[in-house]
């Protein structure tokens, strides 16, 4: 008989749905029982395509001895911690606290009032690897339940004291208030240089994350400075990853991260959030460099999105396992003699190009890279194509589809921006058909968002469903996405909803000392209010906050976006500059607030041919800090403030160029245009 989690729509939460244990989804369902039984609630968090969840599942949720273990001495709670990043960041921080480190599958025990006192991540069957089986974890924690409460119940006390120190702490620590400053900025250039990796390119050692966030810092400090130092970093980074196994060199896309430093042998799972970062900087460096590869990888990534991670309503699924078959990278991975039986004549210059060797370099097997010259690649597309139809016979992995605001909000910023820059039609209606349906899906009436939403295929075309209150980050990153559209489109409609979201989001999430909170002032009560002010693999919601309220500010002239995200970035700046592989998104923040960036008003009729040249020029290459809007001559009053009173001269479409509260005179030629958006900016090229 299937448990609670049967009703629930997360994959991962369904996934256990058929386990003998007596699952509960996170609710006043689960919290009342163990107040009534007065037993000890088991908080198990996980995800999708987290591969060591997938194993403790296997070894321990579906073993009907444990599952009886759990069901007579706990109440037991499964959550999707991408549904509930709320839940999963107050009770890693209780986690990392009790252990040092942290991770998924994370176990937790809890008292009934949520306060955690034990918790790890992965347990085994049977003890190994220095670990007790999770069997005898449980029997002790029973015992200590039983006989040795008050010291469980004490321990919780102090340890969620602990995490509301530390929420408390991370706050004070940025709190103290200074004047934003450029060499902030060079001091986290120094210190990401110095950390570099010369060798492999990237940070840090295995296992080696993409830090696409780091990476989009250094092109605007590159581009600010003139500093070639910053572009080597970002050219050297991306030309390994996208030659390494951690990119899928037939399908497109990039896998989680490397386990080695050199970028060969990946995490087989793919996240939404990474490739939707991952896009955007490798079409950047292309408009910087030029560098046709750039370019291509861009397509590839943005290409398997639309192949593979698209919903039919018009949402971006979230994730791809690593395993298939119950094997990871099994569905990735290619022997010589696979390869040769479909490409033949062909199959041995395809193998020297992606290093395929009869040993392999992955259990016998090989994950492809690439080797050669770069003036090859382009040759082996027929070849690559071949075996994308060949492997799409295979038994896929399994992926995750429901889908979340906040990382659709990522891609659509990816889909638009690289519509208009790569001049790729279906790329903006893709990214047209993802606003509507987010703005109609998980946006209520009353204008707040929802968090996620899954489609109900049983019920064949019907209606999907959508829930849970959204965060922070489900409105900076929508926001972004909205932004990003509009400057390609001009359609006023996803000004106004981008707009109409920044002032849910000042309204219901700003702190009074600053910044904002990741949860809503109406959210469910939790043991504390997160605030979450690092970047980790996706931006911290404070951060993009910060970044599209002063992209607001010059579409809108307010300058209460200006007052609220300079606070929050004066509290963090000294974190910046001492920990910027922590703090990637704050710097593009900074960054572009430190630029003086340009706000650019076109009026003429969208399709004339002086109105392109004019738009043309405002887009021409690589351009980090300015704001484009446009208005159709005539039309007030226009939705976007910056609009407002701007005309045509002399019949002739006109474009208004204002920055540092400072405006030109009108333009009507493409050159001078050109020539006034590079007064104050180093030519990039």
């Amino acid at each position: 008989m299937p448990n609670r989690l049967i009703d629930e729509t997360s994959p991962y939460l369904l996934q256990h749905a058929g386990n003998p244990v007596d699952w509960y989804p996170w609710g006043e369902e689960a919290l009342q029982k163990s107040r009534d039984e007065d037993k000890p609630i088991f908080l198990s968090i996980g995800y999708s395509a987290c591969h060591w969840c997938h194993v403790m599942a296997h070894e321990s949720f579906e073993d009907e001895r444990t599952a009886a273990i759990l069901n007579r001495h706990f109440v037991n709670v499964k959550v999707d911690r991408e549904e509930r990043p709320d839940l999963d960041q107050i009770y890693m921080s209780a986690v990392q606290a009790l252990t040092g480190s942290g991770g998924w599958p994370m176990s937790v025990f809890l008292t009934p009032d949520g306060h955690p006192f034990y918790g790890g991540t992965y347990f085994p069957p049977q003890p190994r690897y220095g670990m007790p089986s999770f069997a005898q974890v449980l029997d002790a924690i029973d015992d200590a339940w039983q006989n040795r409460r008050d010291e469980l119940m004490a321990s919780g006390q102090k340890l969620v004291a602990a995490i509301q120190r530390q929420g408390q702490m991370d706050a004070q620590s940025a709190s103290q208030h200074t004047e934003l400053s450029q060499d902030t900025l060079h001091s986290a250039f120094r210190a990401l240089l110095q950390s570099f990796d010369r060798a492999n390119g990237g940070w840090g050692q295995a296992p080696k994350f993409p830090q696409p966030m780091i990476l989009e810092f250094l092109l605007r400090y590159h581009h600010s400075t003139g500093n070639t130092k910053a572009l080597d970093m970002v050219t050297q980074t991306l030309e390994a990853m996208a030659r390494g196994g951690m990119y899928d060199q037939i399908g497109g896309g990039f896998h989680r991260y490397s386990v080695d430093d050199h970028w060969l042998v990946p995490h087989f799972e793919k996240m939404l959030y990474d490739n939707s970062q991952l896009a955007r900087v490798y079409l950047h460096a292309w408009q910087v460099t030029g560098n046709e590869f750039f370019r291509t990888i861009t397509e590839e990534i943005l290409d398997y999105v639309m192949r593979e991670m698209t919903d039919p309503a018009g949402g971006f699924y979230s994730t791809q396992d690593a395993d298939s078959e119950g094997e990871e990278g099994k569905f990735f991975v290619w022997t010589p003699d696979e390869i040769r039986e479909v490409l033949g004549d062909e199959a041995d210059i395809f193998m020297a190009a992606y290093g395929v060797t009869r040993h392999g370099n992955f259990e016998g097997k090989n994950i492809l890279e690439f080797v050669g010259d770069m003036e090859q690649r382009p040759t082996l597309a027929e070849a690559r194509r071949r075996l994308l139809e060949a492997r799409e016979k295979r038994v896929h992995p399994g992926r995750d589809d429901k889908v979340l605001t906040s990382w659709n909000g990522l891609m659509l910023a990816a889909f638009a921006e690289a519509a208009r820059a790569l001049d790729r039609d279906d790329y903006r209606l893709v990214a047209e058909s993802n606003a509507d349906f987010l703005l109609s899906e998980l946006r209520q009436e009353s204008g707040r968002l929802l968090r996620t939403w899954k489609s109900n295929p049983e019920q064949g075309e019907g209606p999907g469903e959508a829930k849970l209150n959204g965060y922070l980050e489900d409105h900076s990153y929508l926001i972004e996405g909205l932004l990003e559209l509009y400057q390609t489109t001009f359609e006023p409609r996803w000004f106004v909803a981008a707009q109409e979201l920044a002032e849910t989001m000042i309204e219901h999430y700003q702190s009074p000392d600053g910044g904002f909170f990741d949860t809503s002032d109406d959210h469910e009560t939790l043991i504390t209010r997160p605030r979450d002010l690092q970047d980790n693999a996706s931006p911290s919601g404070n951060a993009m906050a910060a970044t599209t309220l002063l992209k607001l500010a010059g579409f809108t002239n307010d300058l209460r976006y200006v007052d609220i995200a300079h606070q929050a970035l004066a509290q963090m700046q000294p974190m910046l500059a001492q920990y910027p592989l922590g703090f990637g998104q704050w710097l593009q923040a900074l960054s572009f607030t430190l630029s003086q960036p340009g706000e650019i008003a076109i009026i003429g009729e969208p399709e004339a041919a002086d109105t392109q040249a004019l738009l043309d020029a405002a887009r021409d290459g690589y351009r980090p800090f300015q704001v484009v809007a446009l208005n159709v001559p005539g039309t007030q009053p226009p939705a976007v403030p910056l609009l407002q009173d701007r005309g045509l001269v002399q019949g002739q479409a006109t474009a208004y160029v204002c920055r540092a509260f400072a405006c030109q005179a009108p333009i009507t030629e493409p050159d001078a245009l050109a020539s006034t958006l590079k007064i104050g900016q180093t030519d990039s090229q």
